[in-house]
């Protein structure tokens, strides 16, 4: 009897500049999620002009990418746990091309939609891939500062649909930004498929399992998260302070310079590019700040949430232009904190757990998203027909989602002592 082929041999992992490489090849698939998800803050005037869109169609146009790309959380996260990071991006950022190449060519408002659906799909695992990645291929105490570098990076996917955008809409269409897009896409995926080549010896990786998981089984065990009490105060706080930034630079930022100060296109798109600069900057800042307490971690969050709840209702005073763009700006630099809400998620689970943990936050972040950009639609929509200012209305209603989410994570169960994971 012939003996069993041995296994192959695991490849060693490579050197830590080869893995920065990759991890950058990663942020390029991010950074262009992030292009998408705001380019409602500088097509939204020729859209509702084109297909003369309300306030609520607006807001389910922004809302469509994130509904889609929150509800594939779990699945993607399955597929980063079984198949790893390089299939699983691989094999959904196509959609993303497919979504960008219809919206060029949409006829009507629906096939945008539909459009939009489809690039939340593939982007989907964007952030995730580059998150597990981390996790797995560097130390636990760099995770926070690596995140945050590759938030910052994956920002300047912002920086296209602030001015650069803003000018080509203007010039041409909204049309050619979506042709633009596409063709930053398609080399995004190709350089993804060159540079990353994920290592099987991951030093920070799980143990593999004797068997590999069925997708059932692995279902199965997404269901356990939502057992532990501590997962809920996560998924609170994260369902609303990503949305809170996305639904302003994402959103509502040109609309209102555009409506309530009377500035053009092109002016609202150099300020939705200075947000975006300063928001390379508050991901790195918090990152190298992390408190190595998890305790400590968790008072921030609930500080830095509510702060942000005073500046949107800063925001809805209707004060000078100069004013309005100040408290953007402020708000854009303090969105750096989330950063730590993806240090809290990797301290409070097992690192067997780690790509589905992040995957149910991440769902919670962009579901949020989704909810928050139809729910102010919705509210601008109901404001303006009884004369009110919608802008005024949105500001505050997203300074008090933010507050009740804050006290909800703090009253919420925090991770037990026991089942806290060491930063350092």
């Amino acid at each position: 009897m012939s003996p069993a082929p041995s296994a192959p041999a695991a490849r060693p992992a490579p050197p830590p500049r080869t893995l920065l490489l990759m991890l950058l090849a990663l942020t390029s698939g991010f950074g262009l999620s992030n292009a998408f998800r705001t380019v409602a803050a500088i097509m939204a005037a020729p859209l509702q002009a084109d297909f003369a869109l309300s306030p609520q169609q607006l807001g389910l146009f922004a809302a469509a990418f994130h509904f889609a790309f929150g509800a594939m959380q779990v699945f993607m996260g399955i597929g980063i746990d079984l198949y790893g990071v390089r299939r699983t991006i691989l094999a959904a950022f196509p959609l993303a091309i497919a979504g960008a190449v219809l919206s060029a060519l949409a006829p009507g408002f629906g096939w945008l939609a539909l459009a939009q659906v489809l690039v939340g799909v593939g982007c989907a695992p964007a952030f995730l891939v580059c998150t597990v990645f981390i996790a797995r291929h560097f130390a636990p105490q760099r995770f926070a500062a690596m995140s945050g570098t590759a938030m910052a990076i994956g920002t300047l996917g912002m920086l296209f649909t602030g001015t650069p955008l803003a000018w080509l809409v203007q010039q041409w269409s909204w049309r050619v930004g979506f042709a633009v897009l596409t063709a930053l896409a398609v080399l995004a995926w190709l350089w993804i498929w060159r540079s990353v080549h994920e290592p099987t010896a991951a030093p920070h990786a799980p143990q593999a399992a004797p068997q590999r998981e069925s997708v059932r089984q692995a279902v199965a065990r997404f269901g356990t998260l939502f057992t532990l009490p501590h997962t809920w105060g996560i998924v609170v706080l994260g369902a609303v302070t990503y949305a809170a930034l996305i639904a302003l630079r994402g959103l509502w930022l040109g609309p209102m310079l555009m409506q309530r100060h009377g500035w053009s296109l092109v002016a609202s798109g150099n300020v939705a590019l200075a947000l975006s600069v300063v928001a390379l900057a508050g991901p790195v800042l918090f990152g190298r700040i992390d408190p190595p307490d998890a305790r400590r971690r968790r008072r921030w969050l609930v500080a830095c949430t509510l702060a942000m709840a005073a500046l949107f209702a800063a925001l809805a005073t209707g004060g000078p232009s100069w004013l309005d763009v100040a408290l953007m700006l402020a708000v854009g630099l303090l969105s750096g904190f989330i950063v730590l809400q993806y240090a809290d998620v990797r301290a409070a689970y097992p690192a067997d757990l780690t790509g589905r943990a992040m995957a149910v936050f991440t769902m919670a972040m962009f579901l949020g998203v989704a909810l928050m950009q139809w729910a102010t639609g919705w509210i601008a929509t109901l404001a303006a027909a009884r004369g009110g200012d919608p802008y005024v209305a949105v500001m505050l209603a997203i300074a008090a989602v933010l507050a009740v989410a804050a006290l909800a994570f703090r009253l919420l169960p925090a991770p037990p002592a026991a089942a806290l994971v060491p930063a350092h």
